[in-house]
């Protein structure tokens, strides 16, 4: 099998931004401390990780203020829904190959 057919996409599969992309894809879209409290990352972890999947084009971040108070608000892109998509039917392709191995 070429190489190709294992691979996964790092920026996708680093354990922080998987969470915040799985996160995302069951909501319209999150703020902050909501994406914060349910992936269990810090301020400083959360906003380094968003930083990179903003500039991967697979979220947008709005900041704004709600009642006077700053706001950030996260939405996932199409491009993020594509491949977190892509990301998920890998594992689920690898996780078959594991188990065809095994019968074999």
């Amino acid at each position: 099998m070429p190489e190709d057919d294992f691979a996964l996409d790092r920026l996708i599969h680093e354990p922080g931004r998987l969470a915040i992309l799985t996160v995302l894809t069951s909501v319209a879209d999150a703020d902050f401390v909501f994406l914060q409290r349910t992936t269990g990352l810090t301020k400083g972890n959360l906003s380094s990780h968003l930083t990179k999947l903003e500039d991967a084009g697979l979220v947008e971040i709005e900041k704004r203020f709600v009642h006077k108070k700053p706001n950030t608000n996260v939405t996932l892109t199409k491009e993020g829904a594509t491949r977190i998509a892509r990301h998920w039917a890998q594992l689920e392709r690898l996780r078959g190959l594991a188990d065809t191995e095994r019968t074999t």
